[in-house]
């Protein structure tokens, strides 16, 4: 059932309130986790949880966007789309991670980064092109997991990583496929067309280059399973930090730089 299922069917998977967020891999996977707040320049940004912890005894970094279930969480996290200070704050952490040696672990899942006028005027843009600039220049092993949404800079703001990994039913894009279908056809119920035409999908992704390993979900989606979904997100996220790990920082950021300058080539998805 989930194979046959269109790119629009694995948006609405993607969004479901039921998917496991960054906080319920945080429970699952790490321990000792002790968060960081504040950008120690504007405020705290609860779209985004940053801290440290230990995933298998090893000391990391984690950075992971998150959203709300409820009508008051979802209030709360600004369902799940980050602000200036969000992405400040995620860079702090990251930078702490490279003083101090540890691995950074990023969970993507946001539809964008917040679209505000105050955060255009706390500086927006400058906050994502200064994480994109940073990240890639990290001498730490980095990995970056998409585990619901993927949306344009507000994702990619935290996934400049050496490893890409992706949730099966995850989505990951540019543009949501109700804004392309507004701005390409003028009309946002045209949403399942676009998606098609976005190739968002774990598996296109994979066969483009873009994502390095698609992580299976239990049978009907991680929505129904948290626990079995952690096992198998923690199968794939110890074989990618451990890929990561075993090359030394020139090289790492070598293959970095490559894998980024690769992105964009949209013609060898060309059929």
């Amino acid at each position: 059932m989930i194979d046959s299922m269109s790119a629009f069917e694995r948006v609405k998977l993607a969004r479901h309130l039921e998917r496991p967020y960054t906080l319920d891999f945080v429970e699952r996977l790490f321990e000792d986790f002790v968060e960081v707040k504040g950008d120690r320049r504007y405020a705290e940004d609860p779209a985004i949880v940053c801290g440290f912890a230990r995933y298998h005894g090893a000391p990391v970094a984690v950075v992971g966007q998150q959203k709300g279930r409820d009508a008051k969480q979802r209030r709360y996290r600004n369902f799940g789309m980050t602000k200036p200070e969000g992405y400040r704050k995620a860079l702090r952490v990251m930078q702490l991670a490279e003083k101090f040696g540890r691995p950074v672990l990023t969970f993507i899942d946001t539809q964008g980064a917040y679209p505000g006028i105050d955060a255009e005027e706390r500086g927006q843009a400058e906050a994502i092109a200064r994480n994109l600039f940073e990240m890639s220049r990290l001498n730490v092993p980095v990995v970056a997991v998409v585990i619901g949404e993927g949306g344009s800079g507000g994702a990619l703001a935290i996934g400049v990583a050496d490893r890409v990994l992706m949730l099966e039913n995850a989505v990951y894009s540019v543009i949501t496929p109700e804004g392309c279908a507004a701005i390409l056809f003028k009309d946002s119920a045209q949403a399942p067309r676009a998606a098609e035409y976005l190739r968002l999908t774990a598996p296109e992704l994979s066969a483009a280059g873009i994502v390095d390993v698609v992580v299976p979900e239990p049978e009907g989606g991680a929505q129904l399973d948290h626990d079995g979904s952690a096992r198998l997100l923690d199968v794939a996220l110890g074989e990618a930090l451990q890929s990561a790990a075993a090359l030394a920082p020139e090289d790492r950021l070598e293959r970095r730089y490559r894998k980024l300058r690769a992105l964009g080539r949209w013609d060898t998805l060309a059929q």
